[in-house]
């Protein structure tokens, strides 16, 4: 009988295997007395399994194909920093000292205290850099344990075709997965802000996960499918299933070989309106498939991944270098570089800044409150982003704006460094245009004044939404009412588009909504005429706007935004997307 298990679509794709069950041993990991004369020895087993750790990982980075972006090496990297921290080799040694137990149990100790300083933070992204602690603290008790490595954990044999179950896999994992052949996998823990997650992205490895219980419910070698948009998980399904499911990834695969015609075309509707196609980017892999993609620029480019798993301020030098291989990497085509955004579900190192990990940091000193309220958080970034402008189309972007003073505040910032660098004689752009996002319901209803003090607009409709319906999005709770579709959701759409048009102030929308096939001809009827997406959906959605025609949309969103009946509105949204689907 077929059996249906949901969790969180990381990676999108269809992968179609035998299930390949990772059962690790449990991490048993008891205390016992060391005689004082052990201690040491026991100091240096622990040295030894750290040690033997970190070659682990050196061996696998020395293994990864020379052609796989530096950025996916980068989490090896991070793991093998962490092995290399105080916190987590030198304290349980101290630990280890003064209680004279043994080498586990003080490692174990370490761990619950630091996954435990994690978890009061009650973030989705903490959360996530938990997870890192994690794999490195189990990877070192493994082999305290003397447990065998699992299957696709060894240099040696082939897993091709399969689809790996467990319980969690760690960015190594997600690395080994891809030089066996494995097609697909499903955990039972994780998020997609994991670094598991990203990678698995940037390999293109359909991925489910949370999944409870997953290894209880499916058998080894039963026949899966993991479908990565859907984010549900089929063991041994009947013959119609299978096919249905062989067909639709067949299917995605002709769509794939269709779009890449794409790739040249230009984006334009079929009555001849001209839209502008740009990329959100954030690591180096995401600048290839931009390219790839033939996007025409960047319109968000995320800079939080240089705050995180740091204890030390980037310096301006670390941005500019990133911000330099940014803007070669699209020669003069515009790049936006958005300001640090960290708060909320981007958290850093609380040595960073304590202000960002508050109880509500949704709602509290995030973004550009944050960079204002400690200018040393800032002023790295934003003398770097000036310095980079000499070098190409350059264009800065505030986040989470909510009042026109931070606009004022922040030009000021940014006058008082190009001053600096005019009297230095360092080559800068004075005319470097600067932007915000419209993320905040206030600052949607006062669009017209910020289209006054800024060159360009652009809607970030994650964080608008759930400001707007009042809700955690990351709240397995009330994220149900995360709906980009709530009729008040599109009204505030269009207020922020009728604004920036009737101020003449370019407008463009760089929120996950922007990338969803499903709502890009509402943001054409809309008036939306500049979309920034994720790499990976650009063709899918260029495909969509070369096949609509803006006048009858114009029409249809025109009836939406003027009804107030909740089956009529969602009548014309069906009317919209139905040849989407």
């Amino acid at each position: 009988m077929t059996i249906a298990l949901h969790g969180s679509g990381i990676s999108r794709g269809i992968a179609l295997g035998a299930a390949h069950i990772v059962q690790r041993n449990a991490l048993e990991v008891l205390e016992y007395a060391v005689a004082e004369p052990d201690v040491e020895r026991e100091v240096e087993r622990l040295s030894a399994a750290v040690e033997e750790a970190k070659q682990g990982l050196r061996d696998l980075r020395a293994r990864i194909p020379p052609n796989t972006p530096a950025d996916i090496a980068a989490f090896l990297d991070t793991h093998l920093l962490m092995l290399e921290d105080p916190t987590l080799t030198d304290e349980p040694k101290r630990v280890l000292r003064e209680r004279r137990c043994n080498a586990e149990w003080a490692l174990k100790l370490q761990r619950d205290a630091l996954v435990s300083a994690f978890d009061r933070m009650n973030d989705a992204y903490l959360r996530a850099r938990r997870d890192d602690v994690d794999h490195v603290i189990n990877r070192v008790l493994r082999i305290l344990l003397n447990h065998a490595p699992a299957k696709h954990e060894s240099a040696e044999g082939s897993l091709e075709g399969l689809i790996l179950v467990a319980d969690d896999l760690s960015p190594a994992d997600a690395l080994l997965m891809q030089q066996h052949g494995i097609v697909g996998f499903v955990t039972e823990y994780g998020g997609p802000t994991s670094h598991t997650a990203i990678i698995a992205r940037s390999l293109g490895l359909p991925g489910v996960v949370g999944v409870p219980h997953a290894r209880q419910y499916l058998r080894d070698g039963e026949p899966l499918i993991v479908d990565g948009d859907e984010g549900v998980v089929l063991g041994d399904a009947d013959a119609l299933i299978l096919g249905y499911y062989r067909t639709r990834r067949d299917d995605r695969q002709k769509r794939v070989s269709r779009l890449a015609k794409l790739k040249r075309a230009p984006a334009v509707t079929l009555d001849g309106v001209a839209i502008e196609l740009l990329a959100n980017v954030e690591l180096q892999t995401d600048f290839d498939l931009a390219r790839a993609a033939g996007a025409r620029g960047v319109g968000l480019y995320r800079t939080e991944f240089i705050y995180m798993n740091r204890l030390d301020v980037p310096s301006e030098a670390e941005h500019f270098a990133l911000y330099k291989r940014l803007i070669e990497a699209f020669r003069q085509q515009p790049v936006t570089i958005r300001t640090l955004d960290i708060g909320a579900d981007k958290q850093t190192s609380a040595s960073l800044s304590s202000r960002a990990n508050t109880t509500n940091p949704a709602l509290g000193m995030r973004a550009v409150r944050l960079g204002l309220k400690e200018p040393e958080l800032a002023l790295p970034q934003l003398r770097a982003i000036v310095r980079a402008s000499a070098l190409g189309c350059v264009r800065l972007m505030i986040p989470m704006l909510s009042h026109v003073d931070e606009v004022a505040q922040m030009r000021g910032l940014i006058q008082g460094i190009q001053a600096e660098y005019v009297a230095q004689g360092i080559p800068h752009d004075p005319d470097m245009p600067i932007g915000g996002m419209l993320e905040v319901p206030a600052a949607v209803m006062f669009a017209d004044g910020f289209a006054r003090t800024l060159d360009f607009l652009s809607i970030g409709t994650n964080d608008l939404i759930q400001y707007a319906v009042a809700i955690d999005r990351v709240n397995e709770e009330v994220s149900y009412l995360y709906d980009p579709l709530n009729p008040g959701v599109v009204r505030l759409i269009d207020t922020a588009i009728r604004h920036a048009d009737a101020a003449e102030c370019p407008i463009a929308m760089c929120g996950e909504m922007a990338g969803d096939p499903r709502y890009t001809r509402l943001l054409l009827g809309l008036g939306l005429r500049a979309f920034s997406v994720h790499p990976s959906l650009l063709l899918e959605v260029k495909q969509i706007i070369t096949e609509s025609d803006i006048a009858p949309l114009r029409k249809i969103v025109g009836k939406a935004l003027r009804t107030t009946d909740i089956v009529r509105f969602r009548e014309l949204m069906r009317s919209l997307s139905a040849s989407v689907d």
